[in-house]
């Protein structure tokens, strides 16, 4: 019979730990942390594009600034901040007392703080860090464009961030398919943990391809290989091809499990079962599937084959059909609900609205000739910004404000939450839809100066990043209020049906005090 969870002890216990539930939450608190590192990357960054010329930093610090902003966003706030949420969810919402290796669970968090440090100690040594952007194209990653070690700790940064992604995703197909409770079939789970399982398949076959390339880089900078100098016979192109092969389905694992949550989110406070559970989840495998074959559509421009062009083309158009499956679903699940309209539900329909934007201009530019034009424009940063920041991040959020009560045992403050959720929404539109026009206009990316024709549409954008950034200020003040100050919650506050709402807030130690069965209704999609 499973006890009270222990008063929690120090640095140790949190060095030493295997519950799931504390791994969770420290993925979440790094995960945080780097957003907020990641997020002032971007305030430099904005802050030099308010104006045409050069104000505060010089042009090869500004490299380096977008270089580590994405990978700072990708690789150690994005994808843990998830990893954390499934940590402390999947095993109680699949009634598990753990994950299947509670050992490997601690390992594989705390390889990640690690390799964010030494990744951001490269700021600091001769010739700075990486800049030759997050996708590290040679010959930009050479030793006359990147001098010094900054690079080659970003290449080890990289490998221990993917290594922990890998131990993580055994962990979570394991856990998933061997440790549901009794009467809980691989159909009745809820569409989260489905989400998760995914999102691990993804992670095991893409991220040790991305292994490989940035090794092969490795040696070409230090031990006098060729793989992509055309000098030595090697080919650049294939980095393009072996980097996409992992980055393409990298969005996707920032996403999949985005959608698992938004799922449950709006069900829950719909008061509504989700409609149509069954395409729900064949339209997160055919978007997994297709998203890990269309990887050479960011590579339209490099002299492809048409065939292959137009292959390419069609597929990545495809994966418009399972996502748009998911968007109706949802609006048809909020449909004649009984919404509870709290801050968890507004960052829910805000992630759908403007998602969905991200999810449009994607479609534009998976057609090749519209992306012969677009391509390496400000209109791909529109694009990758209404995925990542209005979907994975918002989705993140409204996952925050649903799950609190079940972390701490306290409701979050709904006026600091709303205050939150118009400013980060005013702020991220004013930040990212003009860049849809300076795209069109044929303004480049990742320059730090500019023709002055864009100087007005700049100066908005960076307006909004600080309102933006200003912002998320709030989320660590809600957390800290609410956690003293926030009102008692019930075990089950938003009436939810999963099985993590049956047990106290917070939960016990081992989740249940007696193992669950499945269903306590008559099957997950029904009441």
């Amino acid at each position: 019979m499973a006890t009270a969870a222990p008063a929690k002890k120090g640095l140790m216990y949190y060095l030493t730990t295997t519950n799931h539930k504390d791994i969770g939450q420290m993925y979440l608190m790094s995960a945080l942390m780097f957003f907020f590192i990641g997020g002032i990357m971007a305030l430099i960054i904005r802050a030099e594009l308010a104006q045409p010329g050069y104000q505060f930093v010089d042009g090869h610090f500004f490299n380096q600034m977008t270089a580590m902003h994405a990978t700072f966003m990708i690789f150690f706030a994005i994808i843990p901040g998830l990893i954390g949420f499934g940590n402390y969810l999947v095993p109680i919402m699949i009634g598990s007392p753990d994950m299947a290796f509670p050992r490997l669970n601690n390992w594989s968090f705390w390889i990640m703080p690690f390799s964010g440090a030494l990744m951001l100690a490269s700021l600091f040594v001769p010739g700075g860090a990486a800049a030759a952007g997050w996708t590290a194209y040679p010959p930009l990653t050479d030793t006359p464009y990147s001098p010094g070690a900054g690079m080659d700790m970003w290449i080890l940064g990289v490998h221990l961030a993917g290594a922990s992604s890998i131990l993580g995703a055994i962990n979570f197909i394991v856990t998933i398919l061997n440790m549901r409770c009794p009467g809980m079939t691989i159909w009745k789970m809820p569409l989260f943990p489905w989400a998760m399982l995914i999102t691990a398949w993804l992670q095991l076959v893409a991220t040790p391809v991305l292994a490989g390339a940035v090794t092969m880089l490795l040696t070409d900078r230090n031990f006098g290989t060729a793989f992509f100098n055309p000098a030595g016979g090697g080919d650049p192109v294939l980095f393009q091809h072996i980097f996409w092969f992992y980055s393409h389905p990298a969005v996707y694992i920032m996403i999949l499990p985005v959608f698992g949550m938004i799922s449950e989110i709006i069900a829950t406070h719909s008061r509504k079962p989700l409609f149509g559970y069954l395409s729900m989840v064949w339209a997160i495998i055919a978007i997994a599937v297709l998203g890990q074959m269309v990887w050479a559509h960011h590579m339209y421009n490099i002299g492809m084959d048409l065939t292959a062009q137009v292959i390419f083309m069609v597929m990545t158009m495809f994966i418009a059909v399972p996502t748009g499956i998911k968007i109706f679903n949802w609006l048809a699940t909020m449909w004649g609900g009984s919404i509870q309209f709290n801050t968890a539900m507004k960052f829910a329909v805000g992630f759908l609205a403007l998602f969905t934007i991200g999810g449009l201009s994607g479609v534009f530019l998976a057609s090749t000739p519209v992306d012969y034009i677009l391509h390496g424009t400000y209109y791909v940063v529109a694009h990758i910004h209404y995925v990542f920041v209005t979907g994975s991040y918002f989705g993140m959020m409204a996952a925050i404000y649903h799950w609190f009560p079940k972390f701490t045992g306290k409701y979050m403050s709904e006026r600091i939450g709303n205050w939150h959720f118009w400013l980060t929404f005013i702020g991220v539109n004013i930040t990212f839809f003009p860049m849809h026009f300076l795209g069109l206009m044929g303004m480049p990316r990742r320059i730090a100066d500019y023709n002055p024709v864009y100087a007005d549409l700049n100066l908005l954008c960076s307006v909004g990043a600080f309102i933006f950034g200003i912002a998320q200020i709030l989320i660590i003040i809600n957390v800290i209020y609410s956690k003293k100050y926030g009102k008692a919650a019930p075990a089950n506050p938003w009436g939810g049906t999963t099985l993590e709402w049956q047990t106290s807030s917070p939960p016990p130690e081992h989740n249940f005090l007696k193992l669950p069965t499945w269903p306590h209704k008559e099957a997950y999609p029904h009441h």
